[in-house]
């Protein structure tokens, strides 16, 4: 019976078929498999090392440690992290250890989706990592830093794998189309140029989705004869309806992007955040999250610059929750072109950070005995709020030299006020009541 899944079956999906079989035939990542790049002379010279690939879907893993365990001569055992657990572990390394001491066979154990591996079982690999029976190639969507534990992350060499760009997967839908024995050499497909490109944009840098994509719209598109195929407008439209870009809520794609957000308006750039809002948005991502992280820069990095900010923020998110979405997302996007527009001060967000590392490390420092409350004749006695001196009676409304923080603290400061917007003038009237405390203590 023949494989589903072998790339030589005419019946297995058109991603499957389409897997290169050379280095040459890889389409993209090209940083990584150049002439002269790291990796590539480790294939070429056949130099076996443990390694995990980081990146999105689709743009090659496990094709490419399939590829390299071929050009080594090794064997290959493919696990899932989503199935496999030390068990499963055990026995491969077993069984590897038996090949390599007997009759000299290297092993390579991949691990789709090793990110999920808990630590107990990511454990479990570093015995045979370091005893040469395995060399372990793992996979993940995920930030390896975050997802595999410290003793294994420095026994690996981490790749990094990037999105194919529009051109590398136009051409591979052109490969599809010609190849005689993979794709569709034997049919006549017709589709003309646009929808090619179409469908490489609407594949967001994924050649499985783009490969999928192009064979739905064969099996959808109706034969002008027994041999002909044409592919239209209105089949890749139904194809494509509900298409969304990639973008996973819990994983790294989110993070990346709603940074990207953050720092397009820290770095006044509204085209640019407003982009990266966009794409969020268009992305099916909960536009009242963003909605709290626009909140969030109003303080972080805009603060007394302009208190507007912050006013103009809160509103877009009462306007949104009154009005939802599509129509309150326009309100939002004001808010984001705003903030990106606006002058910048994180003056604020340091002199709160300077303020909670004081509060959590100096301990229990008292109340200066003058800021005490004195409700009762007893804390009047011992001196409560004696002294004190009651702003709106003096000069101005400012008590000239009188302090506010703990005496272990008294000549401690945490906002300093930037020389833009707002902030000018906040600055200069610190500025002026600092000289009127140095007078009247000197």
């Amino acid at each position: 019976m023949n494989d589903l899944f072998d790339n030589s079956n005419d019946f297995a999906p058109l991603a499957s078929r389409m897997r290169p079989d050379s280095l040459d035939e890889f389409c993209g990542q090209q940083h990584l498999l150049a002439s002269g790049k790291p990796l590539r002379r480790a294939i070429d010279n056949g130099s076996l090392h443990s390694l995990v690939f980081w990146g999105p879907p689709g743009v090659g893993k496990t094709t490419l440690a399939r590829m390299i365990a071929k050009t080594s001569n090794a064997r290959m055992v493919e696990l899932s992290a989503v199935l496999a657990g030390v068990k499963e572990i055990r026995a491969a390394v077993e069984e590897a250890k038996n090949l390599k001491y007997a009759q000299a066979i290297d092993t390579i154990l991949f691990i789709d989706e090793i990110h999920r591996f808990s630590k107990n079982q990511q454990d479990s690999l570093l015995s045979p990592i370091e005893d040469g029976a395995i060399t372990l190639f793992g996979a993940t969507t995920e930030n390896p830093s975050f997802e595999l534990n410290n003793a294994l992350l420095s026994r690996l060499r981490v790749y990094v794998l990037r999105s194919l760009e529009s051109k590398d997967l136009v051409n591979l839908i052109h490969n599809a189309l010609n190849h005689p024995e993979k794709g569709f050499g034997r049919q006549n497909i017709h589709i003309n140029e646009e929808l090619i490109h179409l469908i490489a944009r609407a594949a967001d840098g994924d050649a499985r989705r783009c490969l999928n994509i192009l064979q739905l719209c064969v099996d959808l598109s109706e034969s002008s004869d027994e041999a002909d195929v044409v592919i239209s407008h209105n089949v890749l439209d139904e194809v494509l309806q509900g298409q969304l870009n990639r973008f996973d809520k819990r994983g790294d794609m989110f993070y990346d992007q709603i940074s990207a957000l953050h720092k397009s308006v820290r770095g006044t750039n509204p085209d640019g955040a407003l982009y990266w809002f966009c794409r969020m948005i268009e992305a099916g991502c909960d536009p009242l999250y963003v909605a709290r992280r626009l909140v969030r820069m109003a303080s972080e990095d805009i603060g007394n610059a302009d208190p507007r900010a912050l006013e103009i923020t809160t509103n877009a998110c009462a306007a949104f929750e009154r009005l939802g979405s599509p129509e309150g997302e326009l309100a939002l996007a004001q808010a984001v072109v705003y903030l990106a527009c606006a002058p910048k001060s994180n003056a604020v967000y340091v002199a709160f950070k300077a303020a909670m590392v004081d509060a959590k490390n100096s301990g229990s420092l008292d109340v200066p005995v003058h800021l005490k409350n004195a409700p009762t004749k007893l804390m009047k006695s011992l001196g409560h709020g004696e002294n004190y001196r009651y702003a709106h009676n003096e000069p101005d409304a400012y008590a000239a030299g009188e302090r506010y923080l703990p005496e272990a603290l008294k000549d401690q400061r945490y906002y300093f006020p930037v020389e833009r917007g707002l902030e000018i003038k906040i600055k200069q009237k610190l500025d002026a009541l600092s000289l009127l405390d140095k007078k009247q203590r000197s």
